[in-house]
């Protein structure tokens, strides 16, 4: 049997994908290294917007095409807006991002690129199946997550974010261009957490996002008639609907780095990139792909590369609670934004906080909500 042999394989071109492969072949470390991605869809829509907060000029800020340094948080009977200094907001949409990348990789002659589907990654074999063929890579990466393994391991909770984005240009001028509007919690709940998200782009240009943090997705039409409502309620007169998106991202406290090998490394969400409490993904990615770039010159076992923090922890027993009492998931946000300040919980939220400022944190809740933490706390513990 014939089989393409390669250094490096790197399956999925996701946001994961893309970055780690436009980092080797912009590297001369890895100039003499074949490397290969493998991806099944053409990566030439606006499918997806990603947003994260980063202090002061960022190494994508050449395709960033929207920052904010404000930001607000709504709830029914709170809110507050708030300077992110020294943090910027920034939006990179998705079809930027991937025409950066397909301008980089015409430069670089040992990079391969084959658009087809991965039936299967053979880990003992270091072989990838496809439809176009088998590929062996001494080094593999693959960012394709096993939704099936999450659904049936009972140890820790599963819920999803997910949501549907309409990017609108309203007849009225009814948005804040300088604003983002972090979490908009002044909507109908239904018994799960829910809310808002809005990325103004001028006065009467935004993307809104209706988001979900629970264990099942929604029929499409409520998503669509939530949004609806909301525009409505905002007095935003007719409006014309110029893209949409939508997701589910996992959050799961499930140890990923567990299915990792000497040679496999699973990277993205399926590495456990996705901050399990809130889905934020990108900045992680980013960060996580310069230091595995740093980690591959050192020749070590992938399986050596992830570490666990205390924010896992964190992570989970947050989760244990959200599964629990899904429908008060509003109201831990509320006492985090209302009893700290603004910029102590993006730190936390970042995992850049001291141990103090986490107690602070935790301490923010009511006693009722404090219990819900202990409960989880002792049960995982004991």
């Amino acid at each position: 049997m014939n089989i393409n042999k390669f250094d490096y394989i790197i399956c999925g071109g996701g946001a994961s994908g893309l970055l780690l492969a436009s980092k080797l072949i912009s590297d001369t470390f890895f100039s003499n290294k074949n490397i290969l991605l493998i991806e099944k869809d053409s990566k030439n829509l606006n499918d997806r917007t990603w947003c994260f907060w980063e202090k002061g000029v960022g190494e994508l800020d050449h395709i960033v095409s929207k920052k904010w340094e404000s930001a607000i948080f709504k709830a029914k009977n709170f809110r507050t807006s708030f300077s992110t200094n020294p943090y910027t907001y920034k939006l990179i949409r998705g079809i930027d991002f991937y025409k950066n990348f397909n301008y980089l990789k015409t430069k670089k002659n040992n990079f391969n690129y084959i658009k087809t589907k991965i039936n299967s990654i053979d880990k003992s074999s270091k072989i990838v199946k496809t439809e176009k063929g088998d590929f062996h890579g001494d080094f593999i990466f693959t960012s394709i997550v096993d939704f099936d393994k999450l659904i049936n391991y009972n140890k820790y909770p599963l819920l999803k974010q997910h949501f549907i984005g309409q990017l609108v240009k309203t007849e009225n001028e009814i948005f804040n261009p300088r604003e983002v509007t972090f979490m908009d919690f002044d909507i109908p709940q239904k018994n799960s957490t829910r809310f808002m998200y809005v990325l103004p782009l001028s006065k009467n240009k935004a993307l809104i996002e209706y988001t979900l943090f629970s264990p099942k997705e929604l029929d499409e039409n409520e998503y669509l008639y939530s949004i609806q409502d909301y525009l409505k309620n905002l007095n935003s007169g007719s409006y014309k609907i110029i893209e949409t998106e939508k997701g589910s991202i996992p959050m799961t406290a499930y140890k990923f780095k567990s299915e990792n090998t000497e040679n496999l490394l699973h990277i993205g969400t399926a590495g456990g990139w996705t901050k399990p409490s809130t889905g934020y993904t990108f900045l992680n990615t980013l960060n996580k792909t310069n230091l595995l770039v740093s980690f591959l010159k050192m020749n070590k076992p992938f399986n050596k590369f992830e570490k666990k923090s205390r924010f896992w922890f964190y992570d989970l027993l947050f989760l244990d609670v959200l599964d629990k009492h899904n429908e008060k998931g509003s109201e831990l946000f509320i006492r985090m934004f209302a009893k700290n300040p603004p910029l102590r919980v993006l730190r936390f939220l970042d995992e850049k906080t001291s141990f103090g400022e986490e107690l602070l944190v935790m301490y923010s809740f009511s006693f009722k909500q404090i219990g819900w933490f202990l409960s989880a706390f002792f049960k995982r513990v004991f």
